[in-house]
């Protein structure tokens, strides 16, 4: 049996085989050369090499063609055909991501060898079954956030993450690149936001409060030409990377490297101590001043980041920004009654509003969270909805394009289950099961405003995940379910789903991928001397009912 994951719109096979041997043509126009080149290289790889070549090339008469890509006029953007009988392989796309993700789906018709980095024998031919499958996707939003900010990822390790996306036909990255933790990406204007903010001394291992450091410094940024490198590998594969520089909250590693950001810190003997980069998790009370000067760094810096990623979606979070340091601050008072500013949540407004303005004028849209709807954001913004859903609908009744992140559904950074031996057990229990029936069309939209969701995605907060080994054990299996969820326009029950997913695992074991098991964590994958936090059900929907008591519906 062989099983697609997603779950392909219509499937069916037929008796017989075509072999594709060495040798053979991938034969595609100048359009789709490098899905060609990606699919040869791909079953290369297994064994098996092949050969592009353009549509009607002369060099191709003594060679027999295993596989034609086109495009078709008749199917939308991103949608496929694929047809395997007699006669070879035909792959037909809307565009050039249709075909690519025809050819991903045929990869996972070959043997899960096609999936290992190099032929471990002499192959030189592989079996295809004969089959038609009819695909698009639902949304076109189909996206993970991956935080780099509390725990670095070096660059290896984000272009397989990448890849690992592709092969599930996700197609956006949205990348948090700054925190209280960290700062991440370089900026050639003010170089002490990696200098200093790009590392902190140590860093909790566990849940605050309470949870112990460990002693251990931990940094790392991306200079500017890495990231032009992980831009262009992304689009090679059809994602589109979202970079995001939360502010105004958020911003301690900012201010620690430039104390003139924040409220009243500085140098002279009248202010107070510039904080360091933060070393523990949670919501941290340093938010940027109301400043001219430090609108006006911010500006600067969405310029240098704008310039770096071609992304239509620019995030400028505005999420969990304590307000305490803008009431207690005379300055911030005064700046605020000179602005006609009634309220501290009214400055967080303002300041999101300011930047939101500078990113449109460059022709790119806001995006950011939930917490924006707390105000008027301006409009062309995206609203991401993370505290369940209530965001979702909020935003698509007042008119804005919004993107489904509930945190029951789709942060991947919550337990898993309950088993004692989940590491770091942290707040409410996620399961596969759990993450498979997320929906990111509010229950309650109009058919109208159902098309203002964009799609969704799933959020992979790293607190808890030290190494690219951990993300793997947080992200999968349970972002294939998400991954299906937002592409496939039929939905299966968990357990076809399920089943599905057993052959797909062989997949994940030949790349490498260390997901958790159905049976539970791995003796490795424990972490027995870290204490957890987990919430009941009952104990998650107080606390989010509480967060979201700003947003009227």
């Amino acid at each position: 049996m062989i099983s697609l994951l997603p779950l392909p719109q219509s499937v069916s096979f037929s008796d017989g085989l075509f072999v594709l041997r060495a040798g053979m043509a991938v034969e595609a126009c100048t359009e789709l050369e490098r899905v060609a080149t990606w699919l040869t290289t791909a079953v290369g790889r297994a064994g098996v090499p092949l050969t592009p070549v353009s549509a009607g090339e002369e060099s191709r008469a003594n060679r027999a063609v295993g596989v034609r890509l086109t495009v078709a006029e008749d199917l939308p953007a991103e949608a496929y055909r694929l047809d395997v009988d007699a006669n070879g392989i035909g792959i037909s796309g809307g565009d050039e991501a249709g075909v690519f993700y025809g050819a991903q789906a045929l990869l996972q018709l070959l043997p899960e060898r096609v999936f290992r980095s190099a032929a471990v024998a002499d192959v030189e031919s592989m079996s295809v079954p004969f089959s038609q499958i009819r695909d698009e996707p639902r949304f076109g939003w189909r996206g993970v956030l991956l935080d780099v900010a509390r725990h670095f990822m070096p660059k290896h390790d984000l272009l397989r993450f990448i890849d690992l996306m592709a092969m599930h036909r996700l197609n956006l990255l949205h990348l948090h690149l700054t925190d209280d933790q960290g700062w991440r990406v370089e900026i050639v204007s003010r170089p002490r936001l990696t200098e200093i903010g790009g590392w902190r001394v140590e860093s909790q291992v566990g849940p605050p409060p309470h949870s112990p450091a460990n002693g251990r410094p931990h940094g790392g940024f991306y200079t500017q030409d890495d990231i032009r490198e992980i831009v262009a590998y992304a689009r090679q594969r059809f994602i589109e990377i979202v970079p995001e520089i939360d502010i105004p909250g958020h911003s301690r590693a900012a201010i620690a490297a430039y104390p003139e950001l924040g409220i009243g810190v500085g140098d002279d003997a009248s202010a107070t101590p510039a904080p360091a980069v933060a070393t523990t998790w949670g919501v941290h009370a340093e938010v940027l001043n109301l400043e001219d000067s430090t609108v006006q760094f911010f500006r600067d810096v969405f310029t240098e980041i704008m310039d770096l990623f071609p992304s239509a979606y620019i995030g400028l979070g505005g999420d969990e920004c304590p307000t305490d340091l803008w009431r207690e601050d005379a300055r911030t008072q005064e700046l605020m009654r000179a602005r006609g500013i009634a309220t501290e949540d009214g400055a967080r407004e303002w300041f999101v509003e300011q930047i939101a303005e500078h990113i449109i004028a460059r022709g790119r849209r806001p995006y950011g969270w939930d917490e924006l709807l707390e105000g008027t954001p301006p409009p062309g913004t995206v609203v991401a909805s993370w505290r369940g859903m209530r965001g979702a609908l909020a935003g698509v009744r007042r008119g804005y394009d919004v993107v489904a992140c509930p945190d029951d559904k789709a942060y991947l950074d919550y337990r898993q289950s309950d088993d004692p031996d989940e590491p770091i057990p942290f707040g409410a229990l996620l399961s596969l099961r759990d993450t498979y029936s997320f929906e990111p069309i509010p229950a309650d939209a109009t058919p109208e405003e159902a098309r203002r969701v964009l799609g969704g995605q799933a959020n992979l907060w790293t607190e808890h995940m030290d190494s690219p080994r951990t993300v793997d054990y947080y992200a999968y299996p349970r972002l294939c379910a998400i991954a299906e969820v937002l592409w496939s326009r039929r939905r299966a029950t968990f357990e076809a789903f399920s089943a599905r997913l057993d052959d797909h695992l062989r997949r994940l074991d030949a790349l490498g991928v260390e997901y958790r098991r159905p049976t539970g964590p791995l003796p490795w994958q424990r972490r027995p001397e870290v204490e957890g936090q987990p919430l009941t059900a009952e104990q998650h929907a107080e606390h989010v009912a509480a967060l979201v008591s700003g947003i009227a519906v």
